[in-house]
């Protein structure tokens, strides 16, 4: 994943966090994250689904989120033998004792960024630090937004 840069004319920002996104707050935030930028991607979990590793990408105000397949976290060990090697030495650079490979990992690129307010938007998303201890369990029950979309997905 590429890191921070900026040029002349164009800023290059990437947001990273450990903790869960809130599916709700997510979604009523999706509006205002894609036209803040030109282009922006990565990965991300939403607290609701531990398991499923989701893609974000968008360009031109126009976002698509996508099931990626699962977290290694999520995964047996011998279910990691026919993946990549380089998704494998991916998850091992991010991974955490307690939450695995399990990151949020978004980029940001455009004229005129104004990263502050960007983090800000993404990390009010985030499961707030109160909503930690209930846990997975509490988490699963959260109303999804992103459900019509990505259990779309799921039952093609």
């Amino acid at each position: 994943m590429p890191g921070d840069a900026q040029t002349d004319e164009i800023v290059t920002a990437v947001w990273h966090s450990r903790r869960p996104l809130h599916p709700a707050r997510l979604f009523e935030a999706v509006d205002e994250l894609v036209t803040e930028s030109v282009r922006s991607r990565g990965r991300f979990w939403m607290a609701n689904r531990p398991g499923q590793l989701l893609a974000w990408d968008a360009v031109a105000g126009i976002v698509s989120v996508e099931d990626a397949g699962p977290w290694l976290a999520a995964l047996p060990g011998a279910a990691w033998e026919p993946v990549s090697p380089a998704r494998r030495t991916a998850a091992t650079l991010d991974w955490d004792p307690e939450r695995g490979d399990r990151v949020q990992h978004l980029v940001f690129t455009g004229p005129d960024i104004d990263r502050d307010r960007i983090w800000t938007l993404l990390d009010s998303c985030l499961i707030d630090q109160g909503d930690i201890l209930p846990g997975a369990a509490a988490w699963a029950r959260y109303d999804d937004p992103f459900a019509p979309v990505l259990n779309l997905e799921e039952s093609a």
